[in-house]
């Protein structure tokens, strides 16, 4: 049986199974990018995939200071369209 690994979304403190999360990672040459290989080389914060939780982020700047940068609205309308 293959361990499943837990990761804690940002907004909730929840921890979840990775398969419900997304990663947005900042890249090391400063783009922040939708990681949904969970792959991706960079500094990454996790959200679930439920609309509440991706516009309580939004609101509250908290990818902001999970990333240590400004998150473009753009990422947050991707979000969204992944979103349950």
């Amino acid at each position: 049986m293959k361990k499943v690994p837990m990761i804690k979304c940002i907004v909730s403190k929840e921890q979840f199974p990775k398969q419900e999360l997304i990663r947005v990672v900042l890249t090391p040459e400063g783009n922040v990018e939708l990681d949904l290989s969970g792959r991706k080389n960079g500094r990454g914060a996790y959200l679930r995939k439920d609309k509440a939780v991706i516009l309580t982020a939004k609101d509250k700047a908290l990818l902001n200071k999970s990333l240590k940068t400004k998150v473009p609205n753009e990422i947050y309308d991707e979000l969204l369209k992944h979103a349950i």
